[in-house]
């Protein structure tokens, strides 16, 4: 049958990515006390397609896809990129995964576990023969407000932030390297499952250590940059005010993040 996506375009103009977006997909991942989980992924594939070609052929990211039968990882991410740029015959490649992946968190004092949540991403990029990928995290802490508590007779107004780490990396990186390093970022961690004498660590250790949103950004940054695997990061605090109307939030990038471009546009879109 005629290929009608190798026809000539009818306005001959490259395409940076073309592809399929909201690919809903069972994923294994790698899991550092466990060895896997099992979680679904959301699936972005895309290619760039030249200005000559009509389309591009939309049932082979689908096809690479259900191909799949790893652990994904940093390594096997890339093979599926060198898979999908043979399959659509470009010059680069483009994916991103989004899942949620659990860890099992024992309250502070009564060391009851819980499983809880964090929604990653894994998204990579592949063009003649450099390879990028980033690995990201969402972390939610608890901050107390420095200004508050400095000028308050009793307490502090204290809320969620939710701390966002992107890494760019080599060998491995684990998620739960991400985790820690959002965790130790704030006034305290957060935990699935609390009892009373839980509540009471929580809450203490978190007024004895206040923070703003930019003291947050500044601590989770300064952690990505001595971390020896870590080669470029894009870090977002985001905190979930309780007493205003609003939300305030602070960015960092390292000095390389900008240089190295956007990876699949925003990625926490």
């Amino acid at each position: 049958m005629r290929d009608v996506q190798r026809d000539p375009a009818e306005v001959p103009l490259a395409i940076d990515r073309v592809g399929v977006r909201h690919v809903a997909v069972p994923l294994q991942v790698r899991d550092r006390s466990r060895g896997l989980q099992h979680t679904v992924a959301q699936v972005e594939l895309g290619v760039e397609l030249p200005a000559h070609f009509k389309g591009t052929h939309m049932s082979r990211f689908l096809e690479a896809l259900a191909a799949v039968d790893f652990a994904l990882d940093a390594q096997t991410c890339r093979n599926l990129l060198t898979d999908v740029r043979e399959r659509l015959e470009a010059r680069r490649a483009f994916i991103a995964f989004r899942f949620p992946y659990f860890l099992d968190r024992q309250a502070p004092v009564s060391g009851i576990g819980a499983p809880m949540e964090y929604q990653c991403l894994l998204c990579g990029e592949l063009w003649d023969d450099a390879y990028r990928m980033r690995l990201g995290v969402g972390v939610p802490v608890m901050t107390v407000c420095p200004c508050s508590k400095a000028i308050s007779r009793e307490g502090a107004h204290s809320q969620r932030a939710v701390v966002r780490l992107v890494a760019e990396f080599r060998g491995m990186l684990w998620i739960e390297d991400l985790v820690a390093m959002a965790q130790a970022s704030g006034s305290a961690p957060v935990y699935p499952l609390l009892k009373r004498e839980d509540e009471k660590w929580v809450t203490e250790t978190a007024f004895a250590h206040p923070a703003f949103v930019e003291d947050v950004v500044r601590a989770a940054a300064q952690r990505l940059a001595a971390h020896p695997r870590v080669e470029a990061f894009c870090v977002e605090v985001e905190s979930l005010e309780s007493i205003h109307n609003h939300n305030a939030y602070a960015c960092i990038q390292s000095p390389n993040w900008q240089r190295r471009g956007a990876l699949w546009g925003e990625v926490w879109r």
